[in-house]
């Protein structure tokens, strides 16, 4: 059984998928871009404020389901430059405390819309 969980504090899908999709107590959150769900606008700041809004519309999501950032086990973190990885490495580790998730990193070709990072990640919920 599966459960699609979806919040407007979150920007919406932005192709065929849902934001996330809880089975049992394990959520599988998609890979969530700099876009700011207020206005629907990718992130043209540092990557910095980049990572931040990816990361806030993770947290977004995780939150819908009735979860924290605590309960996140791995994430997989895309990037459009691995030249960014430091300093989106600093703005992620505000948001995660130790043990801190299992993470895979990437540079990737492109990214949906011309972000600079996405970041998703699988939860295991109370």
């Amino acid at each position: 059984m599966k459960t699609q969980i979806n919040t407007s504090n979150a920007p919406g899908a932005v192709g065929p998928y849902s934001q996330a999709i809880k089975a049992g107590n394990t959520l599988y959150v998609s890979g969530q871009l700099p876009i700011n769900p207020e206005t629907s606008k990718m992130c043209e700041g540092s990557i910095e404020d980049c990572t931040r809004q990816a990361l806030e519309n993770l947290k977004a999501i995780i939150t819908e389901a009735g979860g924290t950032l605590d309960n996140v086990v791995k994430t997989t973190v895309f990037l459009a430059d691995l030249g960014d990885f430091l300093a989106a490495n600093g703005v992620y580790s505000e948001y995660f405390t130790q043990p801190y998730p299992a993470r895979s990193a990437f540079q990737v070709a492109a990214l949906p819309l011309g972000g600079r990072i996405e970041i998703e990640a699988v939860v295991v919920l109370p």
